[in-house]
């Protein structure tokens, strides 16, 4: 996994990416709130932000509002690195967007944990994102035959709305994303095969 660092101070920067790596994640890294949005938006940019709040020009909260507000960034995953520890300070960055919250400075272990928790929950994210779209793939091919269908008892023809007979196989085509291979069961293959004995005996009989 990918992993976004913004932090103005260095050393602050460097111990996080220490701990991503551990975690044998690829880092980029951005030392202000400016160089992190323009990561944030290209093209293969991580998917969890580990982001401080106190960042010259754009700030942590910013920042997270930003990704909010932005249709291809809104699921990004954000961590809030700050020193403010009290719970309206807490409040005020969950409020902004952020997903989690870290006071510095911050234990390893609960980095890498709260870390972890982020791969999940962007996991099951990818995850549901997947069955949605092989839904809707599969909803795609669906066409449903409804109502009352008139067929023949004995040809098993089915008759169309212009009083037209066609076969069973060729109805349900042109009303349907169906498509057939032919076969033969084994009872028509044994019927099929006793007619064809029965006329070699009455030809060899000299019947009609």
């Amino acid at each position: 996994m990918k992993t976004l660092i913004a932090d103005d101070d260095n050393t602050s920067r460097f111990l996080l990416v220490c701990a991503m790596r551990k975690l044998n994640h690829e880092t980029v890294e951005a030392s202000n709130g400016a160089a992190a949005w323009e990561e944030i938006q290209k093209p293969d940019a991580p998917d969890l932000c580990v982001v401080d709040w106190m960042m010259p020009g754009i700030d942590g909260l910013e920042l997270c509002r930003r990704m909010r507000a932005h249709p291809g960034l809104k699921n990004k995953y954000i961590i809030l690195l700050t020193s403010r520890d009290k719970k309206d300070d807490i409040v005020t960055g969950l409020e902004a967007g952020s997903d989690d919250y870290l006071t510095k400075p911050f234990d390893q272990k609960e980095l890498c944990a709260r870390v972890k928790a982020g791969e999940r929950i962007l996991n099951l994210q990818k995850e549901l994102a997947d069955k949605v779209g092989e839904l809707e793939k599969a909803l795609g091919q669906v066409k449903q035959l409804k109502g009352l269908i008139p067929i023949c008892a004995y040809c098993k023809k089915i008759r169309t709305d212009n009083d037209y007979w066609q076969q069973v196989d060729t109805y349900v085509a042109q009303h349907s994303d169906a498509t057939f291979s032919h076969g033969i069961c084994p009872d028509c293959y044994a019927k099929a095969l006793k007619e064809v004995k029965a006329a070699a005996a009455r030809r060899r009989n000299g019947s009609p």
